[in-house]
């Protein structure tokens, strides 16, 4: 029942922020997977937390008719965060919002689009700039993507969360060992020595992606003592189909993201998306 829900509010929500195909430039994704990935996101991130509310179709009509979004003083946190694609649209509807990024090329970039949004150049495995309980809400979207090892993560996650609040909310984005090793080289894998027994992949000194399986990201949480709100396939199957997705048009996509929000929550998907999405809750 839950799970219809979420789909129901973030279509409304898809609708209301009018993500379209032309604002995705993404060659290598595709248009309408970069929409899947933004709004599996932007929808947690606004309708079910955020906000407060039990009841996320109320906050979604509530926006239809421009109505200003509840609890706007939550302040926000995003670490790795690029040029700026959550921090502005966040900023945009008028959360307080502070960006860290490490690429001063991807800071560059965001300074020229003039938001509101305080911007730093640091490193997610260091805060230091930041006093303990500083954000009621810490997005963690990109950096254990690139985060080699196992200490490097919980360092990563331990900063996130000594900085949010009691009782805030953490959202952490992993990619996912099972797609990394169907999509890429299988060969070569092996050959390479790049998985072990099990296929789980095993980082290398220069590798860009760190992959992991559901059962590390449980490790993780436990080590630090994080709660799980929920845990959600962000692009769930649509990964896999990225020529036929992109062939698809409005009425057939629609379709389809009807299915995806409807069944994202489903434990079978989870280990097979190519990412997910860890929705924590800091305890008091």
């Amino acid at each position: 029942d839950f799970a219809l829900d979420l789909g129901e509010s973030a279509w409304d929500l898809f609708k209301i922020a009018q993500i379209r195909r032309e604002s995705c430039e993404s060659k290598k994704y595709g248009v309408n997977i970069m929409r899947i990935i933004l709004m599996v996101f932007l929808a947690q991130i606004l309708v079910l937390f955020l906000h407060g509310a039990s009841d996320s179709e109320l906050i979604s009509k509530a926006l239809m008719l421009n109505l200003k979004p509840i609890e706007l003083n939550k302040n926000i946190l995003d670490l790795g965060a690029g040029t700026g694609v959550y921090s502005i649209y966040l900023a945009n509807m008028g959360y307080d919002v502070t960006a860290v990024e490490l690429v001063k090329h991807n800071i560059e970039i965001f300074e020229k689009k003039n938001s509101n949004v305080k911007i730093y150049q640091g490193n997610a495995l260091d805060l230091s700039m930041f006093e303990d309980e500083s954000f009621s809400v810490t997005l963690l979207f990109g950096p254990m993507y690139h985060l080699l090892n196992e200490e490097e993560k919980l360092q990563a996650l331990s900063e996130a969360k000594r900085v949010t609040k009691k009782s805030g909310i953490i959202f952490v984005s992993y990619y996912m060992n099972e797609y990394g090793f169907i999509k890429h080289n299988i060969i070569n894998s092996l050959k390479e020595q790049r998985v072990d027994n099990s296929f789980h992949m095993i980082n290398k000194e220069n590798d860009l992606y760190s992959m992991v399986r559901i059962e590390d990201i449980n490790k993780y949480n436990k080590k630090l003592g994080l709660k799980r709100i929920k845990i959600i396939a962000s692009d769930g199957a649509s990964d896999y189909i990225r020529t036929s997705l992109n062939q698809m048009d409005d009425e057939e996509f629609k379709i389809f993201l009807e299915y995806h929000f409807k069944n994202c929550e489903r434990k079978e998907l989870l280990g097979a998306s190519s990412h997910v999405l860890d929705i924590l809750k800091k305890n008091d």
